[in-house]
């Protein structure tokens, strides 16, 4: 969501005079271009979307609609994109279908199978919030996230500190049955709890949150900042049992989405506590992500920092894979990770207009083809080019809903700091 500091707004105005970012002229015309192209390519969406049980996500390889329920990660999304497009554009049209595709969600609120109430919940009710102005609709949409907040500490064991994002499952090497795994994707619903502290004025919610983000700082992280995507622990003592990946390249490998998703979530969490431990962390992971040697030209990573390397052992590879005769990239990244860095770029001192200027070129990419679609094609998703799960053979180069949020979301924040 977007949140910017005014302490964090007045040091980025003076990145305004940098002589690498767009005249303001330049950049209201790009944001204008993208918003409008937004709108054209929703109307779209909107128009293939009639069932509000099925929340679009991606597109099938026979070109027809990719949806998902409720009881699935991906579904706040999509309102929460419409909410950003009425932020943007204040027509009514898009706050009522924000509206009807937000409260389609509401069952989620007990969603307990897997670790994502918070993507679900927080993206859709928590933007609804902001703009809801009937009191008896905001008490209501507040207890909806108190529920969800509460749905999400059903996976948290004092014992291990940390909330369990998925239930035992085997690895990929189907020698290790993962008995408590955690994911670095989790950090990114600890927002919703802090969110409901600050609501209820309980602190237990966001003292979970401290301890996850504490735990995953520990563990989640080698030596150069680069990110596992799961670890494993003892349920029983919490000890590390294996650091390990399920959606990159290798165990040793970097996924660039859950590189960005430590960004964003080490982000946020010093945004909540001022802890400068967790802003040092973030500022480390975004060091790794804009510095690394195969970080393609227009800042858009490849799906995995190490794809196809030598030196990283896929446990999963498949024929087709090998056949592929190019690197995917991973628009969805791009976009999490250019909205990640410009709330960093408020929060770093010495390194915030390295960070404002990384951020802005992945927009400039993510503005212009080929990600950005055409008009009335790609069945209504604003961008191209995104990595589901290349292991699972799953959403290989097609559009991704939370590409499209994240962009929006970066492009609304981008505009903020402009200003």
């Amino acid at each position: 969501m977007i949140k910017i500091s005014a302490s964090g707004a007045k040091r980025i105005f003076l990145l305004a005079s940098l002589t690498f970012t767009m005249a303001s002229c330049s950049t209201q015309k790009v944001i204008e271009k993208d918003f409008e192209v937004a709108q054209k390519q929703y109307t779209v969406l909107l128009n293939n979307s009639k069932d509000l049980t099925a929340f679009p996500r991606s597109i099938y390889p026979d070109g027809t609609m990719k949806t998902t329920d409720v009881w699935d990660w991906t579904g706040g999304f999509f309102p929460g994109g419409l909410w950003y497009i009425y932020e943007y554009t204040q027509k009514p049209e898009w706050k009522a279908a924000a509206k009807q595709w937000t409260e389609a969600l509401e069952a989620g609120k007990f969603l307990t199978q897997h670790h994502d109430v918070g993507f679900v919940m927080y993206c859709s009710y928590g933007n609804a919030i902001r703009f809801e102005k009937d009191p008896q609709k905001i008490k209501e949409y507040q207890d909806i996230l108190i529920q969800s907040a509460e749905s999400a500490l059903t996976r948290y064991d004092e014992k291990v500190g940390l909330i369990k994002s998925w239930n035992p499952k085997m690895s990929w090497d189907k020698k290790t049955l993962w008995q408590y795994p955690v994911i670095i994707d989790n950090m990114m619903n600890l927002e919703l709890l802090f969110y409901v502290s600050k609501l209820t004025g309980n602190p237990k919610y966001k003292n979970v949150a401290i301890s996850h983000a504490t735990k995953t700082m520990q563990n989640h992280f080698r030596a150069d900042y680069s990110t596992y995507h799961v670890v494993d622990y003892d349920e029983k003592t919490g000890k590390v049992l294996h650091q390990q990946t399920n959606q990159g390249y290798a165990d040793n490998s970097t996924w660039s989405r859950g590189q960005g998703w430590a960004i964003y979530g080490f982000t946020l969490m010093y945004r909540e506590t001022q802890n400068p431990e967790f802003l040092a962390a973030a500022e480390k992971a975004a060091d790794f992500f804009i510095n690394h040697p195969n970080l393609p030209k227009d800042k858009i990573p490849y799906w995995d920092f190490n794809a196809n390397q030598e030196g990283y052992t896929p446990e999963w590879i498949y024929p087709e894979y090998k056949k592929l005769d190019y690197i995917p990239r991973d628009a969805s990244a791009g976009a999490l990770v250019s909205s990640a860095l410009l709330e960093l770029s408020t929060f770093s001192k010495s390194k915030g207009e390295t960070y404002f200027k990384a951020a802005e070129e992945m927009l400039q990419s993510l503005s212009n083809k080929p990600y950005l679609a055409e008009e009335g094609t790609n069945l209504g998703f604003i961008l191209k080019h995104s990595v589901g799960s290349i292991p699972h053979k799953s959403e290989i180069d097609v559009p991704l809903i939370y590409a499209d949020y994240y962009f929006l979301e970066a492009l609304l924040r981008y505009q903020q700091l402009k200003k």
